[in-house]
């Protein structure tokens, strides 16, 4: 599978800061026991790469993508580690220009529509709507998804209570978000809580 249908088949793409890179492993071990194979660990920690790294040596087929990418040093960083996609805030061409030079996808946010068509002149197809909930929600990923032949994985405030309303759309292949794994239980080392939290996500 390409990396969109990878995304497709999963729909829930967990978003995760992760502190101690020593916690990764027993975190993926709780995401793939649970049916959730894949994780976006984001560049907020000094612990990103390190973590990234711990998860692809333990669980070589997971779906690994680093987030919150912000220049062409963390795209080496991600690569080195091992993941599989790159996932930046917002749009940024030198970055995505770096990562087609290094052959790695990468899934830019965007949020408007002179944004959307600056990525497609670059020859993307594939977007991330962030921040989802505060640019509009659901109403306007559907006035984007009108008018471009893009795909979206939102992000940024979808939650249990919204998530099948993005997904609902033909145009999302996938969202991210982190309420099933807070920060607080993966400091807490409770992966017992964040099991249940995956266990309990409802797709309809």
């Amino acid at each position: 599978m390409n990396l969109n249908e990878q995304l497709q088949a999963l729909k829930v793409i967990p978003v995760i800061a992760i502190d101690n890179a020593d916690d990764a492993v027993p975190l993926a071990k709780v995401l793939v026991d649970n049916g959730l194979p894949c994780a976006e660990i984001t560049f907020r920690t000094p612990a990103a790469a390190q973590a990234i790294a711990n998860m692809r040596e333990a669980y070589p087929d997971m779906l690994i993508g680093a987030g919150t990418v912000l220049n062409s040093g963390q795209v080496d960083q991600a690569i080195e580690a091992g993941v599989d996609f790159v996932v930046s805030p917002g749009f940024n061409p030198t970055t995505v220009r770096y990562c087609q030079q290094r052959n790695m996808p990468i899934i830019p946010g965007v949020n408007n529509p002179s944004l959307v068509e600056q990525a497609m002149e670059m020859g993307l197809d594939t977007l991330k709507f962030f921040p989802a909930e505060p640019s509009g929600g659901v109403g306007m990923l559907k006035a984007l998804t009108a008018v471009y032949p893009v795909k979206f994985m939102p992000t940024g405030g979808v939650s249990v209570k919204n998530i099948n309303d993005y997904l609902s759309i033909n145009a999302v292949l996938a969202c991210g978000g982190t309420w099933m794994v807070p920060a607080n239980l993966i400091k807490e080392q409770n992966w017992d809580a964040i099991a249940e939290l995956v266990k309990a996500i409802d797709l309809n």
